[in-house]
This record gives structure tokens, C-alpha cells and sequence, in this order.
């Protein structure tokens, strides 16, 4: 019978799985989370050790590569835990929790919580001193849309608030999305001016909320005039953001609260920077994935109170 993708023993061996992650983000040898001491434990053997565990001979402390990571204190074993990633990272339009319940089994909460982990993995330079976008040479774009259910979808009661989502787009690269308040020059221009370099080329449409900070880029500023039409002129265009707006509004779930907003963008943005175009395929989108749970573990109070890393807008 033909093998696919779900068919490779790290998604389907806990031991397997537990080799592959501890390769991932052991590259140096074991690191002991308790005291950091890295290279000085042994793997603990026997019928009754659970898989992965292992001894620090400089704390004398027990740990396992979960510790430390998304994967921290879940009964979900950690091959189903690799398939979830691999799933959300090679499904274009997201892969919903309901979905996640159907494919894995257990209860809504579990399925629930394991997405919100491995989006919050997926959240890549949201905070203060993370990587910029673009620089000398290089395009910015940016643009704004706005994330909700429309009135003529409504049988009754009041209209679904539409969310207010700014976007900047490295052309050619990477994607970062804010849910803010409401799309003023206020709010934008610290996003703009924290998240990209100052060398790089900027692009707009022809709104006013980016106008200030344009003028600062010193590759130079151009707008195209979407109000008369205009939506290329040579290599100014903002289709880039039109291009991803429409993966995201086609992908984005059909109810998401404002205070998980900012999760949902980050599995969206991730998965559009890792594209193929950008010599990305779903495994090794996937690796790219795993290599942000370090450090990311987030709580039931966490999770149901929205206060993340980037839960801010900039």
C-alpha cells in the first residue's frame, strides 16, 4: 500500500516522535530544563519509564523534551500531537477545531487547546525586538481589511461586528497581521515603524492613515489610487495584500473571538511566509513549526483570557 505523509513513524510512534523532537531541539544534546546543564543526562531505560524521560547527573532531576514546550503538562501523546502540527501547517485555510476533534477523537477542549498551543508556536516576531521586515533593496506593502460575518448572512438579531486587521507584507516574503481597534494613523504608525526598516520601499493604496510614516522610509513612498481604479502602475501595487486578505477571509473560521484574533492571524501569517513559492513544503513547514514551541507554554487561564506575547497590537 502506498505511504503518505501521516505514514511517517515520527506521527505515528511515540518513541519515534520523541527521537524526532528531541533531534530538532536537542541539537547540541539533552538539555536539562531544570538547571540548563546541556550533554550530562542519560536516558532512563525499562518497562515501566515512560518514553523520553531522562536524567540530569548534575541536578539529579528527571525531564523529558516536553518540559518547557507547548507540549508541557497535555496527556495528548506526542505523535497525535505531531499530527495536529503537520495537519494545521499543510491545510491552506486552517484547520478548525471541530476538524482537529473529528481526526484525533477526545473531547472540544483538548482539541480546542492543542490548536491555540501550536498557533501560539507558529507566532513568529510579534514582539518588541523580533526580526523586521524588508530593508534596502527590498518592498514593504501594506494594507488593511476588516475580519467578520456580513449583514446578509444574518437570519436575525444584530449585525457581527467586523474586527479591524492592518497587515504589512514583505514582497517576495514574509507577512505580519495586528487585529487593532480601528485603523488610524494613531494605531498604525507604531505597528509600521517597530515591525519594518526604515531602507525599505513602502507601498500603500491611497488611504491617509499611512501618509506620516511613508515619508520616513528612505526607499521611497508610492500609494496607487484604488478610489479611481488604479490598481498598478509599473511595480507599485498593493496585490500582494489582496492576494493573502483572500487565502485569509476564505480561510478564517467561522466564528473567532476578538480576543483569540491575534492567534488565528499568526497560524495564517506563518503559513503564508513558509509558502512553497518561499521553498517551503508542508514537512518542512511543519519543522519550522516545531522549532517555535520552546518556550510558549500557555495555560487554560491563558488561553481563555487572550494574554499571549503579542496579544497587543504592536
Amino acid at each position: 500500500m502506498k505511504t503518505t505523509a501521516l505514514s511517517a513513524p515520527h506521527l505515528q510512534n511515540e518513541e519515534a516522535a520523541f527521537a524526532y523532537v528531541e533531534a530538532k531541539l536537542w541539537a547540541n544534546g539533552p538539555v536539562c530544563p531544570k538547571c540548563g546543564t546541556i550533554g550530562q543526562s542519560g536516558r532512563l531505560q525499562g518497562k515501566s519509564v515512560r518514553p523520553g524521560l531522562w536524567k540530569c547527573y548534575a541536578c539529579r532531576k528527571q525531564f523529558t523534551v516536553r518540559m518547557g514546550t507547548v507540549f508541557e503538562s497535555s496527556h495528548v501523546p506526542l505523535h497525535i500531537w505531531l499530527q495536529v502540527i503537520y495537519l494545521m501547517n499543510s491545510s491552506k485555510k486552517g484547520f478548525s477545531t471541530r476538524q482537529i476533534q473529528r481526526t484525533i477523537g477526545g473531547s472540544m477542549k483538548t482539541a480546542w487547546f492543542l490548536g491555540h498551543r501550536i498557533r501560539e508556536a507558529m507566532a513568529e516576531g510579534y514582539t518588541p525586538g523580533g526580526p523586521k521586515l524588508g530593508g534596502s533593496g527590498m518592498t514593504i506593502e501594506a494594507d488593511k481589511t476588516y475580519i467578520g460575518g456580513k449583514s446578509a448572512n444574518r437570519a436575525y438579531g444584530p449585525i457581527p461586528p467586523k474586527r479591524a486587521v492592518a497587515s504589512l507584507f514583505e514582497r517576495g516574503g514574509r507577512v505580519r497581521s495586528f487585529h487593532v481597534p480601528n485603523v488610524t494613523a494613531n494605531n498604525l504608525y507604531p505597528i509600521v515603524a517597530r515591525h519594518t526598516h526604515s531602507d525599505s520601499r513602502f507601498m500603500t493604496d491611497d488611504t491617509s492613515v499611512y501618509s506620516a510614516i511613508g515619508r520616513t522610509f528612505k526607499g521611497g513612498y508610492e500609494t496607487v489610487n484604488h478610489s479611481a481604479k488604479e490598481y498598478v502602475r509599473d511595480d507599485a501595487y498593493t496585490n500582494t495584500a489582496e492576494g493573502y486578505f483572500s487565502i485569509l477571509k476564505r480561510g478564517i473560521y467561522q466564528h473567532v473571538s476578538e480576543a483569540h484574533l491575534h492567534r488565528y492571524l499568526a497560524e495564517f501569517d506563518f503559513r503564508y511566509s513558509y509558502r512553497i513559492k518561499a521553498g517551503y513544503d508542508d514537512m518542512a513547514r511543519f519543522d519550522r513549526a516545531l522549532m517555535g514551541v520552546v518556550d510558549k507554554r500557555l495555560t487554560y487561564r491563558t488561553v481563555g483570557g487572550g494574554g499571549t506575547a503579542h496579544s497587543a497590537p504592536f
